[in-house]
């Protein structure tokens, strides 16, 4: 009798760890994306765009806000932040290396902090 309360424990268990660990299907992410124009828009969208399990992505040019639709079970906030910081746009997470910001066309480089 011991052993199947403690195998119905264990199952119980189980379930309820496995639970607490899913992720968002449609997370709704938004974060500060540094840029001037609108070359800058199509260059942030499109990195996001590659980043897999985005769905949506728009940045707003005049707020510089970032606002996507991301399945956190294909990928992670962290790692949209990256594709961003790659083509060259400082995150509010990551910092874009000075060599991918050299590389943003005269108009699209913005101060840098």
């Amino acid at each position: 009798m011991n052993k199947i309360i403690l195998i119905a424990l264990i199952t119980f268990l189980g379930f309820s760890a496995q639970a607490q660990t899913k992720k968002n299907k449609n997370l709704k992410y938004t974060t500060e994306v540094n840029g001037n124009c609108e070359q800058c828009k199509k260059r942030i969208e499109k990195a996001a765009f590659s980043v897999p399990g985005v769905k949506t992505a728009n940045w707003d040019i005049s707020s510089h806000q970032l606002t996507v639709i991301l399945n956190e079970e294909k990928s992670s906030t962290a790692d949209l932040n990256k594709a961003v910081a790659k083509v060259g746009h400082d995150t509010k997470e990551v910092k874009a290396t000075q060599a991918d910001y050299d590389n943003l066309h005269t108009c699209c480089k913005y101060e840098r902090e």
